[in-house]
């Protein structure tokens, strides 16, 4: 009588096997691609609040006076924005002078709006805001913060009859 060897075998041919790893390769692109275009909305959201920022500003600093309150969306990540006077001599003072210290880590020359954490605006930690009254903005809370509650920051831009700048509070 024979003998019957029965082995449980598994081929698989070399263009299974290539096919299964570009699958795996595909896949993994795929991921990465994702990711990257989602980082890359954070950087575009950051960089259309400050353009949309400086616009409104602008407009009311063209204005003789007025006021308005802008709602303005930025990622979450972002926990608050601040205006700061990084001059001589200046100090952190009201309720944001804990984090003074911090935020002039992104002050480099001139800015006056810093994103907070510091590396939370997608690439851009820092910036300048023109036509706006710095020291008249900072003289009792230096930094002067505001929160971003869901995504979203409200602040009111205004301008006084007679004054050269706006302000913000």
């Amino acid at each position: 009588m024979k003998r019957c060897d029965k082995r449980a075998q598994m081929k698989l041919s070399f263009g299974m096997m290539f096919s299964v790893i570009l699958i795996i390769i595909f896949l993994a692109f795929t991921f990465y691609a994702i990711k990257t275009l989602l980082g890359m909305n954070d950087a575009v959201t950051v960089g259309k609040f400050y353009d949309s920022l400086q616009d409104d500003v602008d407009r009311m600093w063209g204005a003789s006076q007025g006021s308005q309150e802008e709602t303005y969306r930025l990622p979450r990540k972002v926990e608050m924005i601040c205006f700061a006077s990084f001059g001589p001599g200046e100090i952190g003072t009201g309720i944001n002078a804990g984090i003074y210290d911090e935020l002039i880590y992104g002050y480099h020359r001139d800015e006056n709006l810093i994103f907070f954490p510091l590396d939370s605006g997608g690439g851009l930690s820092s910036g300048t805001i023109k036509h706006i009254d710095i020291d008249r903005m900072t003289s009792e809370n230096n930094p002067l913060c505001f929160e971003n509650v869901k995504g979203k920051i409200t602040i009111n831009i205004e301008k006084i009859y007679g004054e050269q700048l706006s302000t913000i509070n």
